[in-house]
Formats: C-alpha cells, sequence, structure tokens
C-alpha cells in the first residue's frame, strides 16, 4: 500500500477511491470503501500546511501512509493520508465511504441509521477515528487504522467543496457507480 500512496496527491487520490478503509478501535472492527477523496499539497492555499509546519499539522509531513487527523470547526475530527516524501506535505483527505462491516456499530457511534459515511466528519465518527489516531501508519498491519487496496472503480473529477481558498482547483474525487466487488454486511448508504 505505502507504494501506492507515495507521490503527488492530486496524482494518487484517483486510485484511493475503491480501497478499503479499516478501524479497530475499542476492540472492535468496521470497515468502508472509500468513494470520495480530496487532494492537497504543499503549495496549495487551501491545505493546513501551506504556511508551514506546526505543532498541529505535523503529521502531514511524515512519509506516505502517515495519518493527519485534525479537528474540523473545532467539531468534527477528519482523517487525511500523506503522499509526499517526509518533510513535503502532501495529503488526501477521506471524504466519504461505503460501509463494509460494522454497520450496527457505526449506527451507534453516529447516533442514526443512515448518512454513516458521506462526509468528512462523519467517516470519521463511524469508525472511530479521533485526534489520539493522529500520526498513526495506515500501511502497518498493526495499526488501527489501516488503508487496503481495493479494487479499481470509475471516477469523476470535481471542484473541492467545504474549502475557501482555490475553490476552482478540481482535486475532488467521487467514485461513479458501484464501488463494492462484494455484498457488505448489510444496505449500503446512499450517497449523491
Amino acid at each position: 500500500m505505502r507504494k501506492l500512496l507515495t507521490g503527488s496527491a492530486p496524482d494518487i487520490a484517483p486510485a484511493l477511491l475503491g480501497s478499503v478503509l479499516v478501524s479497530r478501535v475499542g476492540g472492535v472492527e468496521a470497515s468502508v470503501v472509500l468513494s470520495e477523496v480530496e487532494a492537497y499539497t504543499a503549495d496549495d492555499p487551501a491545505s493546513h500546511s501551506y504556511r508551514g509546519r506546526t505543532r498541529t499539522n505535523g503529521s502531514m509531513f511524515g512519509r506516505p501512509g502517515t495519518l493527519y487527523v485534525y479537528r474540523s470547526c473545532g467539531i468534527h475530527w477528519c482523517m487525511n493520508v500523506t503522499t509526499g516524501p517526509v518533510g513535503e506535505a502532501s495529503a488526501i483527505l477521506l471524504r466519504a465511504g461505503v460501509v463494509l462491516t460494522g454497520r450496527g456499530l457505526m449506527e451507534k457511534r453516529r447516533g442514526r441509521p443512515d448518512h454513516l459515511c458521506d462526509g468528512p466528519g462523519k467517516l470519521a465518527q463511524a469508525l472511530g477515528v479521533t485526534g489520539e489516531h493522529d500520526g498513526l501508519d495506515v500501511c502497518d498491519a498493526d495499526s488501527p487504522i489501516r488503508l487496503h487496496p481495493g479494487r479499481p472503480v470509475a471516477t469523476q473529477a470535481t471542484r473541492r467543496i467545504g474549502i475557501s481558498r482555490a475553490v476552482d482547483v478540481p482535486w475532488r474525487w467521487v467514485a461513479i457507480g458501484p464501488v463494492l466487488s462484494h455484498s457488505p454486511d448489510t444496505q449500503a448508504d446512499d450517497h449523491d
């Protein structure tokens, strides 16, 4: 997986769609198939790393496969996976996924039966990801948050959303059509 994550975030991001993101938090496992991602680079004014390394964005400068978890608007945890070489902040925001396993657990964490993973904050909450997971290696088989290759899916590039700078950059990718190669444990989320 690390080889796939090594390079420029805009080049790698579409290939992450269809990958499986697994969490083992609190002794229980849940997983999704990624269906939406966004790329950010060090020279991108919308990136958390644009003004350089800080105490809170340090994980963005880690080796490919480092999980960068941050608090959005002081409310929601969101997660990125780094792609650039050590010291060069390039990362992919994991925006959404389709439930593969652990739907009941995700419903409990989210407090609802629908819209479990159709946004970056919802995705992190459903998988139990918090700031304590910042800096983990998603390529490590023993990590509580892991990323596994999936099957290739059709993608569409669009403008990024939820940002105020560089809004016209088409570095958001969404999966088109089904992303599951086999049946999930129960009905998957609807996602626009």
